[in-house]
């Protein structure tokens, strides 16, 4: 088919289907499918919420016309067959994050406003999924018509149920079932991701340092390992009317002798954290500063510095770059004092120029050295499909037709399910460049929206990649 043939049956697609798409979006959206471990059951792994969304979806394939199947409630798929069994894939999850406080629209329904939807999950990732879930009923529509050949390859839809909290569905299908052999998750940026970064998670913990060898009597700061902390406090031994505030700590008694400090810094998403500031780090440069440590708090509070100060990992010799990638980056996103020991959480992200083991034995090094100790508490290999592959250019051609540019792929810090099979990418919908209007909110945010004109462009990206993937020779 020629491509204006093509690009104006996808325009007339989108015309007659626009509002019965959008309510297909609001059908997953009304259902709360976030995480309830202490609700789930067989068949429901991850509660009834995913579990509810899970079947709508699988319900709008079949309305479709495909074969749908839900394997025990942890993922399902619905196939459109092509003249092979070899399997071009789509994974989209229908799990989301609770709505949390300071919603303006109602969270559980979508809302049409100046040309956008707003409601959990328009925009991660159930909007997206229906998009591509419509790509593929676009082509089964012409196929039917006998406007479009059969596939070569068949088509399988994933359907996620658990990548908010720890993506065990896919750990599920990979028990059961093979990979295709090229897959792509609608669940990220435009043009197209081509590579995630490596993710090392650590914990370095302080030898214990008795009370009586502490001025630090309590420490806290962070909400998340992968997040530069924007917040944290710490309460000392000290005079409070004897030191000063700063520009991002304030200093306050604590009760007789005491202190507290309290520093604001900037949160940042782990993968970017040199657009944030590091609230522990605030804190740790000020009770080094002022004289606020023992000894062994200080040998301590002397490393975290090279962490916490340092997020191109040059503090603790783990600095590393390469052409993918670009830089590794390196945050403390959580402190605790337990039992008598400071308990710094890490989180890297690494690019192929250096290895996860590498990263332990140096940090290892260091903490060895005042008597510390630092161990590797979680591990993703860095995923690379090289951006000149057939299929990167596949999708990369599919987005620069569509849109009229001249993008180019690029590598990020984050995951997402595509890093999970053996051949993927993170392909769209979003566009970090187009800014929304001050009422729309983000992604697990409140009043989380979308454009309608990105998803109505998403489908036709969507659709002109599946022609372009079917005919890739992937045997």
């Amino acid at each position: 088919m020629e491509h204006d043939e093509l690009t104006a049956k996808i325009d007339a697609y989108l015309d007659k289907n626009w509002d019965a798409m959008v309510e297909d979006i609001a059908t997953l959206v009304r259902i709360p499918s976030f995480q309830e471990d202490d609700k789930k059951a067989d068949g429901a792994p991850f509660g009834p919420g995913p579990k509810k969304a899970l079947t709508a979806a699988l319900d709008l394939a079949e309305n479709m016309g495909f074969t749908s199947h839900d394997a025990e409630g942890y993922i399902g798929f619905a196939d459109f067959p092509g003249t092979s069994d070899t399997q071009i894939g789509i994974i989209g999850h229908m799990d989301v994050v609770p709505a949390g406080p300071g919603w303006t629209f109602e969270p559980y329904d979508v809302t049409r406003k100046d040309g956008y939807l707003l409601g959990r999950g328009v925009l991660d990732d159930k909007g997206p999924s229906v998009m591509a879930l419509h790509a593929m009923k676009f082509w089964k529509d012409l196929q039917d018509a006998g406007e479009a050949p059969q596939f070569r390859y068949t088509l399988r839809f994933l359907f996620g149920a658990n990548e908010e909290s720890g993506m065990a569905d896919v750990a599920y299908y990979h028990l059961h079932y093979d990979d295709p052999a090229f897959l792509f998750t609608p669940d990220a940026e435009f043009p197209v991701c081509y590579g995630e970064k490596g993710g090392y998670d650590g914990e370095l913990v302080s030898k214990p340092i008795e009370p009586c060898a502490r001025v630090v009597v309590e420490f806290e700061g962070g909400m998340a390992t992968n997040a530069v902390p924007g917040l944290a406090h710490a309460i000392v031994n000290a005079d409070a009317h004897e030191l000063p505030n700063t520009d991002r700590i304030v200093v306050t008694e604590a009760g007789p002798g005491r202190a507290r400090l309290d520093a604001t810094g900037k949160s940042a998403h782990a993968s970017m954290p040199e657009t944030g500031v590091n609230a522990i780090g605030l804190i740790v440069d000020y009770l080094l500063e002022h004289g606020l440590c023992g000894a062994d708090e200080r040998a301590f509070f002397e490393l975290d510095q090279k962490l916490l100060n340092h997020t191109d990992g040059s503090g603790l010799g783990i600095k590393s770059s390469d052409k993918y990638f670009g830089p590794l980056t390196v945050v403390g996103g959580t402190i605790k004092l337990e039992n008598d020991r400071f308990v710094q959480s890490l989180d890297s992200r690494f690019p192929t120029s250096i290895t996860a083991d590498e990263i332990t034995e140096r940090v290892r090094q260091l903490a060895d050295e005042i008597g510390a100790t630092f161990e590797n508490t979680l591990l993703m290999e860095p995923f690379l499909v090289k951006p000149d592959s057939p299929v990167i250019q596949a999708l990369l051609n599919a987005y620069n037709e569509a849109t009229g540019e001249d993008a180019k792929p690029f590598t990020m810090g984050g995951g997402t399910y595509a890093r999970e099979f053996k051949s993927g990418a993170s392909f769209g919908p979003e566009k970090p460049w187009v800014k929304d209007p001050e009422w729309v909110g983000s992604m697990h945010g409140p009043d989380e929206g979308v454009s309608e004109e990105l998803l109505r462009q998403s489908f036709k990206i969507y659709a002109l990649t599946i022609d372009k993937l079917m005919q890739l020779d992937l045997q």
